[in-house]
C-alpha cells in the first residue's frame, strides 16, 4: 500500500506514465510534452481537479443554512493502535464522532443534523495525529419529520457533554475490537490503556457557524483532498535534508528517510473512505424532506465539465488553444514508457529511438 503510493508519486507527470504533446497547424507552435498524473489520492500534485469535481457535486447537496466546524481528536495513547490497526481505529473514530453529535442533537435540540466528515492524520510537521473535521448544519429536520428547525449561530451543543459521549463511544468501540479481532496487545496492556483513556478529557472543538453555504464549501474544500504536505511547503530538498514550512512561519528539517517515514504514516488503507456523510447528508430521503421544508427547488443536473474545462476554470488557461495564435491545437498521444520497453523486448522489434 505504502510502496504503491510512493511509486505512483515518484512516477507522477513523468514519461513513465505517458502523456501528450500539442502543436498548432496554423503557426507551427509546439509545446513541451505534458505527462499524465498518477491520480493517487496521496499525491500532492493530483488533488486540485478531484477537489473541484467533488465540490461541484456537493454544491447541490449542502443545505443553504449556516454550518459549524467541529474537530474530534483521538488521544495520544491511541496512536500505536492507529499504526497497527488503522482501518479499525479510523472507522471507530468516524462512527463515534458522528453518533455523539447526532445523539446529543436529538436529545437536546430535537433535530437530525447534516454532517460531512473528513479524516486527517497529520500535524503541520507531519507527525501522527488522527482527527476528524466535521461540517455540521446549523439546523436540522425535526424528529417526526414535520419541519426544519434552525439553530442559533453562536451555540450548537455543549462541548463537555459532547466530549464525554464521544469518549464513551470510542471506549465501547475499542472493547468490541479487542473482543472480535484483538488489538495486538495483552489483556493487561489493554486494561491499562482503557483505564488511562477513561481518565482523560478528550479533545472536541466546536467553532461558531459560517454564514454562506458558498463559503462553507470553499472552507471544506481546503480539507477534503488535502494530503500530509503540499509541494508549496517544501523549501529545500537535497540528498542530505528536506526543509519544509510548518506553522506560524517556522520550518522543520529532516533527513530524506525521516521525512518519508513521517509521510507514509498518513497513507490510508486501500479503499478506505476518508470523506463520509451522515445524518441528513447521509440520507437522500431525509435531505429531500429538509429541502422541501426549506422550499428549495431541486436543481437540474448539470453536465460534468471535461478535464480541460475544469482546468481552464481553475487556472484560467485553455489547453485546447494555441498559446501563440489562439487556433485549435492538434494533439499527439505519448504512450507510457513501459509500452516502449515492452516493444523493444519483442523478438524482431526495433528499439525506440
Amino acid at each position: 500500500m505504502q510502496a504503491r503510493a510512493l511509486s505512483a508519486i515518484t512516477l507522477c507527470r513523468t514519461a513513465a506514465l505517458g502523456g501528450h504533446a500539442n502543436f498548432c497547424l496554423e503557426c507551427g507552435w509546439r509545446e513541451e510534452p505534458s505527462y499524465n498524473s498518477c491520480r493517487n489520492r496521496n499525491c500532492p500534485k493530483c488533488q486540485a481537479l478531484a477537489q473541484e469535481h467533488w465540490l461541484a457535486s456537493r454544491s447541490e447537496a449542502i443545505l443553504p443554512v449556516p454550518h459549524y466546524h467541529s474537530v474530534f481528536t483521538l488521544p495520544e495513547d491511541l496512536r500505536p493502535v492507529g499504526h497497527s490497526h488503522p482501518r479499525e481505529l479510523y472507522g471507530a473514530l468516524f462512527k463515534s464522532a458522528s453518533e455523539a453529535l447526532l445523539e446529543l442533537a436529538k436529545s437536546r435540540l430535537g433535530v437530525t443534523l447534516g454532517l460531512t466528515l473528513v479524516l486527517h492524520t497529520w500535524t503541520r510537521d507531519l507527525r501522527f495525529h488522527p482527527h476528524v473535521h466535521i461540517l455540521v448544519s446549523a439546523g436540522g429536520l425535526t424528529l417526526d419529520g414535520s419541519g426544519f428547525n434552525h439553530i442559533p449561530q453562536k451555540f450548537l451543543l455543549p462541548v463537555k457533554p459532547l466530549a464525554k459521549l464521544f469518549r464513551g463511544k470510542m471506549l465501547d468501540a475499542l472493547r468490541k475490537l479487542q473482543r472480535e479481532s484483538g488489538l495486538s496487545m495483552t489483556a493487561g496492556a489493554f486494561g491499562t490503556l482503557m483505564a488511562s483513556l477513561a481518565r482523560q478529557d478528550w479533545n472536541v472543538y466546536l467553532k461558531r457557524a459560517f454564514q454562506s453555504p458558498g463559503f462553507v464549501l470553499a472552507y471544506l474544500g481546503r480539507y477534503t483532498h488535502r494530503v500530509g504536505i503540499a509541494n508549496s511547503r517544501l523549501l529545500n530538498v537535497s540528498d542530505e535534508a528536506v526543509t519544509f514550512r510548518t506553522k506560524d512561519g517556522r520550518a522543520a528539517t529532516l533527513t530524506p528517510v525521516a521525512f518519508l517515514q513521517r509521510f507514509i504514516q498518513h497513507i490510508l488503507p486501500d479503499r478506505f473512505k476518508k470523506i463520509r456523510h451522515t445524518g441528513l447528508y447521509g440520507s437522500p430521503k431525509a435531505l429531500a424532506a429538509a429541502k422541501s421544508h426549506l422550499a428549495i427547488i431541486p436543481a437540474q443536473p448539470e453536465q460534468r465539465p471535461t478535464w480541460e474545462e475544469a482546468l481552464a476554470a481553475l487556472t484560467g488557461k485553455d489547453v485546447t488553444r494555441c498559446g501563440n495564435c489562439g487556433s485549435s491545437l492538434c494533439r499527439i498521444l505519448i504512450p507510457p514508457l513501459a509500452a516502449f520497453l515492452r516493444r523493444s523486448r519483442r523478438p524482431g522489434s526495433r528499439s525506440p529511438p
